[in-house]
């Protein structure tokens, strides 16, 4: 019988514990969150007159935990209803609701003991078969099964979640000796398809692997900037996004994990190991101890390696000087090895620049790449079944856009290897039988294929999931159609096409908007229908902003005008050909990007979306059919019957409200509650899925005969409805909530979406509403205010209120 988890325990209502359970309920898997009994009454619980074995007292601390999720920024939840499916209780009362779950996941301390103790409990309750695991990050998963039944034994294992758990991809899954071979799989699969995780099968060894290899790193810069005497603002400068790393880097990264949590990490690592080179980079620094003992341990403490201070110009961030343990302004770094790096255009180059420089950056650069590249190299097989699963772990766990082996392979393994053998390092026995067999690359690509280097001196393929789709492999074996310098139409297989931004940022320009065009006409002769989607950072961030305000600064209206009218064109060529239409968007899917999503029938979005019509930020309203659609959207949204001023206006008013404020969702769920979605949309968890979930949502439309659908006509609210509209703009004016040109943006929003001089009832078409977005958005374009405020996005990135 196939394995369901329907229901799921959780042991623990502290950060993680509490962070865990958000994510199953976003996942709509109810859970119990339990915790402790406080042997204290609070002094508000005193004067309430309650006692210690009131059950609002006994739950108070998992309370605590669920009341948090709500406050928590960015939110744990797609949608705050979800809420509802964590149920409270205490470890006295409520460990025989064990039985009834399918999953029980222990996030206590990480103290063997309390550990050990809690599953002594735990097994007195569960029923045989029920998976339990730990969120341990390094406590030994057989020393915490010991003494347990075989039962148990067979069902534990560790599922070790990073935080945030719903924004970090990994789950490493670590089986104990006795641990079932069905459970690994299942939970291996489980996480990938229902948790929507990057799962990566780990050794039972110190703090597995993301921790182990991420650590190390940490601990090596951390010398590394003591030995070169680097300020830790130059090394964050040197170990973010430069390198593939986030943007948190080095030290704003331990600021965020904490520092308690970093010494605790490393120090499971240097008392564990046996190797004197390896426990002393684990010896945390002393100003590191003090640090700690000063409750300076990060972002949770207010201060850190940086803190924020109030200064002349409104907020400042400093520094902490090391050498003092005294807080300094920020300073911009000055290396040329990293003003080259940055100029470089891909990041295997801009590493090569970083680690073959001749200055101080570089030497720093230089140093952590090597002494990582060994360690990982050296203890790839003691914590992971191959490179892959070290390089994924990386990835997934600490936001790495290179794992370590990938990064070798980067910098070049012959030219790194021959400088670290000149610099008396030993290199590891797998790179040796990687060179010795006439290799240079940990991996290799055939046809789009990508083989990972294998102990024994071959390469494998890395299995290829169905659920997965690679654009960029597909283009590899030849399944490129049409191309052009903004866009690609690609075959995915099975008579179904995807058209592909290619442009910087995905932004729109007429390269996109005439493969649109493309598209239409290659998919009706030749496909049973079309996917629109890409594989960047994100699907689409609006339209070429610098295009459009330099032909906005030279006064070309035309031009403007004819970019207006062939994204109408497009949309119309899309949305009405006799093939269903699926777009895939995911990450930031802001202004056009939004527009272009409204080309299709049906939306496969990921449930990691943050889509928003943003353009009065720009000073501008959508003019590529957003406002139009969130209109019509608004209405297929009103009851039937009715008087329709009074029965739509609200509709109406909420669609405007949000094109208005600009409102940006917080996942793919809030995008239908905010009425950019519908709610027959659907939701990938996983991101890696999505383009086969759109594929499959394809061909779901042509087997059930899709039809295209007819064009739609609105009876608009018209003068009376513009009105009102007007009324509340002039209250938000009056209040001091917008400028002069704020008003004049949301009254042309607000007479677009109220169809107009036209009086209440009046039935208009869709051609109508575009007829009038288009106007407003060029005599918007037309004004200076409404450029300032692009040049300012463009150079400022942010918006401009003037």
């Amino acid at each position: 019988m196939e394995r369901k988890i329907r229901k799921a325990a959780i042991l623990g209502s502290g950060v993680m514990g509490a962070g865990i359970a958000a994510h199953l309920a976003n996942v709509g898997i109810p859970t119990y969150l339990l915790d402790i009994v406080p042997r204290e009454l609070t002094a508000d619980e005193s004067k309430k007159g309650l006692a210690l074995t009131d059950p609002v007292v006994k739950n108070r601390i998992a309370q605590s935990g669920k009341d948090r999720l709500l406050k928590d920024k960015p939110t744990p939840f797609y949608d705050k209803k979800s809420l509802d499916l964590i149920t409270v209780g205490n470890f006295e009362d409520h460990l025989p609701l064990l039985a009834e779950v399918d999953w029980i996941i222990e996030v206590v301390v990480e103290n063997l003991e309390v550990k050990k103790s809690v599953f002594a409990q735990v097994e007195a309750h569960r029923k045989p078969g029920t998976i339990i695991t730990s969120n341990t990050s390094g406590v030994s998963i057989n020393e915490m099964a010991a003494g347990r039944s075989d039962d148990f034994r067979k069902h534990f294992c560790g599922t070790h979640f990073f935080n945030p758990p719903r924004y970090l991809k990994l789950l490493e899954i670590i089986p104990g000796d006795e641990t079932d071979p069905a459970v690994v799989d299942f939970l291996m699969s489980f996480g990938e398809r229902v948790l929507g995780k990057g799962t990566v099968l780990c050794k039972d060894t110190p703090n597995f692997i993301a921790n182990r290899i991420g650590t190390y790193g940490l601990q090596v810069s951390i010398h590394e900037l003591v030995r070169l005497g680097l300020g830790v603002d130059e090394v964050d400068a040197l170990t973010g996004p430069v390198i593939g790393r986030p943007k948190s880097a080095t030290f704003r990264t331990l600021d965020v994990v904490g520092l308690d949590t970093y010494v605790h990490v490393a120090n499971n690592v240097k008392n564990k190991s046996s190797d004197e080179q390896e426990r002393a980079v684990f010896e945390v620094p002393p100003f590191v101890l003090q640090m700690v003992e000063k409750r300076w341990i990060g972002q949770k403490a207010g201060q850190g390696f940086f803190k924020q201070v109030k200064s002349a110009q409104g907020k400042e961030i400093q520094a902490l000087d090391i050498q003092t343990l005294e807080y300094r302004p920020s300073v911009k770094p000055k290396f040329p090895s990293l003003d080259a790096a940055k100029t470089a255009k891909s990041l295997p180059d801009k590493l090569k620049t970083l680690a073959y420089g001749k200055d101080k950056g570089s030497e720093f650069v230089w140093n952590v790449f090597k002494k990582v590249l060994l360690y990982s190299a050296e203890k790839a097989h003691e914590i992971a079944d191959d490179i892959v699963a070290v390089d994924q772990a990386m990835k997934w766990g600490f936001g790495w856009e290179l794992g370590p082996f990938e990064t070798w392979d980067a910098i070049g393994v012959e030219k790194s290897v021959a400088r670290m053998r000149e610099e008396g390092e030993q290199i590891p026995a797998l790179v040796e039988e990687l060179l010795a067999s006439g290799k240079t690359s940990f991996y290799q690509k055939n046809e789009g294929r990508l083989a990972a280097f294998f102990v024994g001196g071959v390469y494998k393929d890395i299995p290829q999931k169905k659920e997965v789709i690679d654009l960029a492999a597909l283009k590899e074996q030849g399944k490129l159609i049409r191309k052009n310098a903004g866009a690609a139409l690609v075959d995915l297989g099975d008579g179904v096409a995807c058209l592909e931004f290619t442009s910087p940022n995905n932004a729109l320009g007429m390269d996109v908007l005439q493969m649109a065009h493309i598209a239409a006409e290659e998919v009706q002769k030749n496909f049973l229908g079309l996917v629109i989607a890409n594989q960047g950072k994100n699907f689409c961030v609006g339209m070429n902003l610098a295009m459009a305000l330099m032909e906005a600064q030279d006064e070309n209206w035309l031009e403007l005008d004819m970019l207006v009218t062939n994204f109408h064109k497009a949309a119309r060529s899309l949305r009405y050909m006799h093939r269903p239409v699926v777009a895939a968007p995911y990450a930031m899917t802001l202004g056009g990007g939004v527009e272009v999503v409204y080309l299709a029938d049906r939306v496969q979005a990921s449930a990691e979306t943050y889509l928003g019509l943003v353009e009065v930020g720009v000073g501008l309203l959508p003019g590529g059919g957003g406002t139009k659609e969130m209109l019509f959207r608004a209405m297929e949204n009103v009851p039937e019957g009715g008087s329709i001023a009074v029965d739509s206006f609200p509709f109406v008013a909420k669609a405007f409200e949000t094109i208005a404020m600009a409102k940006v969702s917080t996942s793919g769920q809030d995008a239908i509650n905010l009425g950019y979605l519908r709610p027959t949309d659907r939701i990938s968890i996983n991101p890696d899925h999505l383009l086969y979930d759109a594929k499959q949502l394809v061909l779901e439309m042509d087997r059930e005969g899709y039809t295209p659908p007819s064009p739609r006509k609105i009876r608009v609210i018209g003068e009376t409805g513009y009105a009102t509209l007007r009324q509340n703009i002039y209250a938000m004016k009056k209040s001091g909530y917008l400028s002069d040109h704020d008003e004049l943006i949301l009254s042309k929003i607000a007479y677009v979406m109220s169809g107009g001089s036209l009086p209440a009832g009046t039935e208009v078409t869709e051609d109508y509403i575009l007829g009038l977005e288009k106007q407003a958005f060029l005599e918007l374009i037309k004004t200076q205010k409404s450029q300032q405020r692009m040049q300012h996005m463009l150079t400022k990135n942010k918006p401009l209120r003037n």
